[in-house]
């Protein structure tokens, strides 16, 4: 079946075999040869890899309880905060979603619900996505059996992602993606992304594998570039008006908010606890950094007058430090030279006002070391200037995700 549908190798055909002969211990009733591919085209048809991903995969469906997420019901309290919507199908029968991401509040989100709740909710919503896909496969094939996204950032903010909590979620939503979702995306375009979206772009990508890359658009907000790329996949009638199509609300309301939720500000009233203080107050992390290995955290300095301030020690044995810095066309300079530092038993310390909008990398770097690997305990944080606010940086969450590294090779 599959080979009618891709044009494969013997090679690849024996590793299709393979692999469905490999997992015949753990097969589901929609686990066909499409099903098998997915997992052999995001591991380059490695089988021990595809194998091992996909029962990974398996292991955290049981884990989190995605096949009965289609009868979980989402706090009521938040349903209508969470912006998204489907608008309709692609010329070729697929399912076209979106996003308007400004509309998220994840400050809100997270003094509302639960951290569980909120990954639950956006799972529910990937799993009915996947579940229209199945029913249009069905009907047109297998052109239809992946999702086109069309993510808004019009009226984008990136101040709330420097908040630790926030970042934290997205990166770990991401991962959850990309390690269990292979395959399912057909083109996403992002469009009216202003210039700071570069910054929290260069954040994710690195969560992000390069057959997801390779399938993402961005496009500033210039409508008259990108809404005929737009109906070249998707029929005007499929498309909201504010997009470039023909869809309007009842009311002419061109973003056709009964279709997709725009999301908003979720009301203090509907918080189940003050904002918690402590999410914001200084926190060592730990981390080992291996010989020949270094770890690297960015920070976007957003606000005029931001510090970016630092507090680390080893566990015996000295270390590199420094910090660069990158303004928004890119170009990079040194804001703090890289250097060894003795910081045992007594910790090294330091503060430096920061630009903006630019990103800072802090990098603890052992890579001189062939001999020791270095146990760090770290703190770092941007300092907004409004409130004298600690605002941790979106990279800074290896302690409560332990499928995040935060060395590089």
């Amino acid at each position: 079946m599959a080979q009618r549908a891709v044009n494969l190798s013997d090679d690849q055909r024996f590793a299709l075999m393979k692999l469905r002969r490999n997992c015949v211990d753990c097969k589901k009733p929609h686990h066909d040869d499409f099903f098998y591919l997915r997992w052999l085209l995001a591991r380059d048809f490695d089988v021990e890899a595809a194998e091992k991903m996909l029962r990974d995969s398996l292991k955290w469906r049981e884990e989190w309880q995605v096949d009965s997420l289609v009868s979980w019901k989402a706090p009521e309290s938040v349903v209508n905060y969470y912006p998204s919507g489907l608008t309709g199908y692609d010329k070729e029968g697929a399912p076209v979603v979106v996003i308007p991401f400004a509309g998220l509040d994840m400050w809100g989100m997270l003094h509302t619900i639960r951290r569980s709740d909120f990954i639950r909710m956006t799972l529910q919503k990937i799993e009915y996505f996947m579940m229209l896909c199945e029913e249009q496969t069905k009907k047109h094939g297998q052109q239809a059996s992946k999702v086109n996204l069309i993510i808004d950032m019009e009226n984008f903010n990136i101040r709330q992602y420097t908040w630790r909590p926030a970042g934290e979620i997205i990166v770990m939503l991401v991962q959850m993606y990309e390690a269990n979702y292979p395959e399912v995306l057909k083109t996403c375009f992002i469009v009216n992304a202003p210039k700071i979206f570069a910054f929290a772009f260069s954040i994710i990508k690195k969560f992000m594998k390069e057959y997801t890359l390779r399938k993402i658009q961005i496009y500033k907000n210039d409508p008259e570039k990108w809404q005929p790329l737009l109906l070249k996949v998707i029929d005007a009638d499929q498309l909201p008006k504010h997009y470039g199509g023909t869809m309007v609300d009842p009311d002419g309301n061109p973003k056709c908010p009964s279709k997709v939720n725009p999301g908003g500000t979720i009301p203090k009233s509907l918080y189940y606890k003050k904002p918690d203080k402590s999410a914001t107050q200084e926190k060592f992390t730990k981390v080992v950094v291996k010989k020949g290995d270094k770890i690297q955290i960015p920070f976007i300095a957003t606000d005029e007058g931001s510090f970016l301030t630092w507090e680390f020690r080893t566990e015996g044995h000295d270390i590199r430090f420094g910090i660069t810095c990158a303004d928004v066309d890119g170009n990079e300079s040194v804001a703090v030279p890289l250097q060894r530092i003795t910081c045992f038993p007594a910790s090294e310390t330091g503060e430096i006002a920061c630009q903006s909008p630019a990103t800072y990398t802090v990098t603890f770097d052992n890579s001189y070391s062939f001999l020791r690997n270095k146990t760090l305990h770290y703190s770092v944080f941007m300092k907004s200037p409004e409130n004298n606010v600690e605002v941790n940086g979106p990279q800074d969450i290896s302690e409560n995700i332990k499928s995040i590294s935060l060395s590089e090779t």
